[in-house]
């Protein structure tokens, strides 16, 4: 008899769908407080209000499609339950998941993989933004083709606020779009993290279902800025195979999942995973070593979320502004779609397994 293990329940709970909203109970991030006891599960369905006409029907569909696909032994306890509104000031309150991308060391493709990403979510259906906080080499400008945006100010209850600009459905906002491309940034710690409290706090985001953070290399000022200001639901690190990138993650994955700071690891993302010719599809070559990402992700107990190939195209997207992911149906653009679901799975697990996250409150 097979263990029912949590990512399974949600995954057949993919199958209930709400009829108020048309999309499924994991995906609207309606499953709460998930637990399992050998066959014993239970968990919540919560809704935004106290009383909904179909709460009732929905709760019978989930009990009958748990049954149907894992046994009739199996006990189901299900709760129906209003989100709770806790009136406290909180910066985005319109934006569901933060999720930071990270990595431990530079030059292993974080940008590449944080932009295709946003464009793959954005292709699945969902709401998204991305704020560059590699505040000392802004690239996602370049990435997007608007280095000549400038972002509108716009006065809301009094305040000036900074409208995004957006590209292939994408809200960004990036120091690059208020300083000169040319110039170096010489900046001491406070002044980056300066500038990135300002993109999050005075941008106008309105409601998103993520708002990815592309953040610099390495574990800093930047990183603890972050979880100090925003509650972030998750991270994902990015690495190439070889053992100096992957000393490096571990680095990464210490720092946010460490006593402190405590923000829960998405999983690893394996950039340049083999190189693969545009002409010759089929073949793979590990220049970089092979399953590097793969073999520390179950060492470190944490999902493998990718495996992004190295392909020509992908450089050439970034640098023409035209991210590979728009293309859904190419090789890259299949790969970044299945980092895109997964993406959206493991952050269904973590939102229905594990309590909030909360703003960090460093102690010295």
């Amino acid at each position: 008899m097979n263990k029912i293990i949590p990512s399974g329940v949600l995954d057949i709970l993919k199958g209930v769908i709400e009829p108020e909203n048309g999309k499924d109970l994991v995906t609207l991030g309606m499953i709460k407080d998930l637990e399992i006891r050998d066959r014993d599960i239970s968990f919540s369905i919560e809704y935004p209000k106290s009383k909904n006409p179909f709460a009732n029907g929905v709760k019978k569909v989930a009990i009958e499609t748990l049954k149907k696909a894992l046994g009739e032994d199996i006990t189901v306890n299900v709760a129906v339950t209003a989100r709770q509104v806790v009136h406290v000031e909180r910066p985005l309150p319109e934006v569901k998941n933060i999720i930071a991308v990270a990595s431990g060391k530079g030059g292993v493709g974080k940008s590449t993989v944080a932009v295709n990403l946003a464009v793959a979510l954005s292709k699945l259906g969902y709401q998204v933004g991305l704020i560059d906080a590699d505040v000392y080499g802004p690239s996602i400008p370049k990435m997007f083709q608007v280095e000549d945006g400038r972002p509108e100010i716009q006065q809301v209850d009094g305040k000036d606020r900074i409208l995004p600009i957006e590209k292939y459905g994408i809200r960004l906002l990036s120091i690059g779009f208020f300083v000169d491309p040319k110039d170096a940034l010489v900046w001491r710690g406070p002044m980056a993290t300066s500038a990135l409290k300002q993109l999050i706090h005075d941008g106008l985001w309105g409601h998103l279902d993520y708002l990815l953070i592309d953040l610099p290399p390495g574990t800093g000022d930047v990183h603890l800025t972050l979880v100090q200001t925003l509650a972030v639901t998750g991270e994902g690190i990015v690495s190439t195979p070889q053992p100096g990138a992957l000393a490096d993650a571990v680095k990464g994955i210490s720092m946010f999942t460490g006593k402190q700071i405590n923000v829960p690891v998405l999983g690893l993302v394996e950039n340049m995973a083999w190189f693969t010719p545009e002409e010759l599809p089929g073949n793979r070559y590990y220049i970089f070593g092979e399953g590097g990402c793969r073999k520390l992700a179950h060492e470190m107990n944490v999902p493998l979320l990718g495996e992004i190939p190295l392909v020509q195209g992908i450089r050439e997207g970034g640098d023409s502004g035209v991210p590979v992911a728009l293309d859904e149906k190419s090789l890259t653009g299949q790969a970044f779609m299945k980092l895109a679901e997964e993406t959206v799975h493991q952050v269904g697990i973590r939102n229905a397994t594990a309590e909030p996250t909360r703003i960090v409150e460093i102690k010295q």
